[in-house]
């Protein structure tokens, strides 16, 4: 070889790789002439030749698989037929109840709308108390719960409605407990007292603290609100005396206990109307104490009722035309005083 030929940067202690045995021997095996294509017949039966190489073993076709429907697993067992248990059975009362109860607060509501609507045309009516037609005297208040008073608040001032008609009853029993007592104690003083306590009690309970507890929850008036902590405070006071008997005025349980003794029935009446105002007191300190939670919850504050209180009197007509008559007369006063002062 030619220095030309030669890689002047090859080592020269480098062993050449072509110069291994293996790889002469496979060099000389590619330069042996093998079968071509033309001694290749693919239809032939037991060909063993392989184009492009040496006799290879060509492994026979697989028969056709047949086709048919994927293997699928069929249960042992037929699964038992359907039936509705009470389970699945749909109950639908209940729906229909509460179906029929939606389309009743419906129809209230809309009879409320269509009320408030007749009112903003026309003025309110009284209808309480519900007197027949022929009464000379008509009705003095009126009263709706579902339209004055709102849907949450509805509950309780019926039920301080109810507490007032049952202290009603009670002082009625209590003339009748009185008349017993004077029968057998020759005593009419408490008889007289009690007469006394309905005529008077009755009207004066309705209007002093049921009418602001209503008013208080129709228009949110802090002012009526204390009108009736104050008032239902002192009917409370009276009812737990009453219920005591701690005089001679009042039916009890100490006057009732003294005339079980010598007369049974008269002192078992009497314990009777004791018992009616024990409940009386006691339902009064509940819904005493539940109204004022009501109230405290709204954030009113005595200086909100002394505001109401001021801005409901300067509106008052007959408050203004006292003052105005006041001024006035203080007025010409004045100048009364001025002018004789001035001829003298």
């Amino acid at each position: 070889m030619s220095d030309f030929d030669s890689n002047p940067f090859a080592d020269p202690e480098a062993v050449n790789p072509f110069a291994d045995p293996s790889i002469q021997r496979a060099a000389r095996g590619m330069t042996r002439p093998q079968g071509g294509l033309d001694d290749f017949n693919p239809f032939e039966e037991g060909n063993q030749t392989k184009p492009g190489g040496g006799p290879a073993a060509i492994p026979p076709p697989r028969p056709a698989q047949p086709m048919g429907q994927p293997a699928i697993m069929q249960p042992s067992e037929e699964p038992p037929p359907y039936s509705a248990n009470a389970a699945q059975r749909i109950d639908t009362s209940e729906l229909q109840k509460r179906q029929e109860e939606l389309e009743r607060k419906a129809a209230e509501l809309q009879r409320k709308e269509q009320e408030m609507r007749n009112m903003s045309f026309q003025e309110r009516k009284n209808n309480w108390p519900p007197l027949p037609k022929f009464c000379p005297v008509g009705p003095c208040f009126y009263q709706d719960f579902s339209v004055d008073i709102p849907l949450e608040f509805q509950r309780t001032v019926k039920f301080v409605y109810y507490l007032w008609m049952f202290y009603f009853f009670t002082l009625f029993l209590n003339v009748l407990g009185s008349l017993a007592y004077f029968i057998v104690s020759s005593s009419g003083v408490m008889f007289g007292l009690s007469f006394l306590w309905l005529v008077l009690f009755t009207p004066c309970s309705f209007i002093c603290w049921y009418r602001p507890l209503y008013k208080a929850f129709r228009s949110d008036s802090s002012f009526n609100f204390f009108v009736f902590f104050f008032i239902f405070f002192a009917q409370f006071i009276c009812c737990l005396i009453m219920c005591l008997g701690v005089t001679n005025f009042t039916v009890g349980w100490i006057n009732a206990l003294e005339i079980i003794k010598d007369h049974v029935a008269a002192g078992a009446m009497m314990l009777f109307i004791a018992l009616f105002f024990s409940i009386c007191a006691v339902l009064m300190i509940i819904m005493l104490v539940k109204i004022h939670r009501i109230y405290r919850s709204t954030g009113a504050s005595f200086a909100k009722a002394q505001q109401e209180f001021s801005s409901n009197v300067m509106k008052n007509e007959t408050v203004q035309n006292a003052a105005a008559n006041a001024a006035s007369g203080a007025a010409k006063g004045l100048v009364n005083q001025y002018g004789t002062g001035n001829k003298y």
